[in-house]
């Protein structure tokens, strides 16, 4: 008989810890997709202020073009 106890307090114990791990691992992945949900929010948030720049950067440019000629337009009339 003690033999059948211990068997089935084994089986008690395991299934309760098979239980806890499951439940450890469904809050795992809940983390991990919060997780991943802010990389992508950062990523795309970066990606935004990536273009903002290079934008900002070409119309830099071109002022600096536009100013360039009209520099170059003063000189060949004043000189």
């Amino acid at each position: 008989m003690k033999m059948k106890d211990d068997l089935a307090a084994k089986i008690i114990e395991t299934h309760r810890d098979v239980k806890w791990i499951c439940r450890t691992l469904e809050e795992m992945k809940e983390t991990d997709a919060d997780f991943e949900a802010r990389i992508r929010a950062l990523e795309g948030w970066r990606a935004e202020k990536t273009g903002a720049e290079k934008r900002l950067g070409g119309v830099c440019a071109g002022l600096s073009g536009v100013t360039g000629g009209i520099v170059a337009w003063l000189f060949q009339y004043v000189g």
